[in-house]
């Protein structure tokens, strides 16, 4: 046993690599090797000979297995040390450069409506896109007749005579949260409402879903001329220049009297350029708000009265930044993104500028 020990630790101890220590393992304790033939031969010894060859031969194998084990550990160490020899980085070279996504102009330009007039004292307020006829049409003086009220117009996903609830349709203004805010509190009230809203519609400036922001104040002396004033604080703070406003006497059902406002532009090359020139530019609609509309929503019109706007927030992307295809806008392509997104830490707000 002496001589065995001697072999295999010696044998062990010289091994260059993990393959001539496995072809030792196999020589030592194997189900062929030495020692295993050794433990084999127990059987034939004497009760007296098993008690003492028997510890010892197994003493042996734990001693050579430790010593394979211990070899195996230095032989990997080593090696990682030669590879770490070979293979070094520098990790005071700066990290490479990885893309990082991009805040979409819709998404921006949401912001930046709701900075300006949150700075004039407007609440944001929202509602669900999915709304029964009454909010989006009845509440808001929409006759039955009125041709909005069209499939051809209208996403409807339920009909009332398919059973008896009401119908229900994909919101087709964000009007209907200016009733649902009126009921819940009442007046006085400064709200704007963006969000998403759906049409029947598909062109080069239309979109089946687009996004509408629309502004109410409702108060005890509010007038026409309150709501002059703040569309054109609001132009002259998004476009970063002095606007000038022009009303058109115009018809919706929820405001009387109903304005279309123009805002002052010049065209040069087909480029717009707002705030300049001898154009005008209609961008959006408004008017006081309807006594029938006050009344669905709560309010007495005879001690509150007030006025409503609605404007695209997608239109006054591509105004803005020069984009001329609506359709983009919802396309995913990750090109126009690039060119046309913002850092994601590039939050709009009134000192530090809405312009870029």
């Amino acid at each position: 046993m002496d001589e065995l020990r001697t072999k295999y630790l010696e044998a062990i101890a010289a091994a260059a690599d993990e393959s001539a220590l496995e072809e030792l393992r196999v020589q030592a304790v194997g189900k062929k090797g030495e020692v295993s033939l050794k433990m084999r031969e127990l059987g034939k010894m004497t009760p007296e000979e098993r008690q003492v060859a028997g510890p010892a031969l197994n003493a042996l194998k734990t001693e050579i297995t430790s010593a394979l084990a211990a070899k195996k550990v230095a032989l990997a160490d080593a090696a990682l040390d030669a590879r770490l020899a070979t293979e070094w980085l520098d990790v005071t070279l700066p990290a490479r450069t990885r893309r990082v996504g991009s805040i979409h102009p819709i998404s921006q330009v949401t912001e930046e409506v709701t900075a300006i007039f949150a700075d004039m004292g407007f609440a944001v307020a929202e509602g669900p896109q999915i709304e029964t006829d009454w909010y989006n049409f009845d509440a808001l003086n929409i006759p039955g007749h009125h041709p909005a009220r069209a499939e051809m117009d209208t996403f409807y996903t339920h009909r009332a005579e398919r059973d008896d609830r009401p119908p229900h349709v994909l919101r087709t203004h964000t009007s209907p949260v200016q009733i649902r805010s009126m009921e819940k509190n009442g007046a006085p009230i400064r709200i704007i409402c963006p969000g998403r809203v759906y049409r029947a519609d598909y062109d080069q400036t239309h979109t089946p879903m687009f996004h509408q922001v629309e502004g109410l104040a409702l108060g005890k002396d509010i007038s026409m001329a309150n709501l002059k004033w703040v569309l054109e604080e609001f132009f002259t703070a998004f476009f970063g220049t002095g606007v000038k406003t022009r009303f058109r006497a115009s018809h919706f059902p929820f405001t009387e009297p109903s304005a279309e406002v123009d805002i002052q532009c010049s065209w040069e090359g087909g480029t717009v350029k707002v705030g300049e020139g001898d154009d005008w530019l209609e961008v959006l609609g408004s008017g006081m708000v309807h006594p029938n509309v006050l009344k669905a929503g709560g309010i007495d019109p005879d001690e509150y009265q007030g006025f409503a706007f609605g404007m695209g927030i997608d239109r006054l992307a591509m105004l803005k930044y020069g984009i001329p295809d609506l359709r983009a806008f919802f396309d995913s392509d990750l090109r126009w993104l690039r060119h046309y997104g913002f850092a994601s830490l590039d939050q709009p707000t009134l000192h530090g500028g809405l312009n870029r």
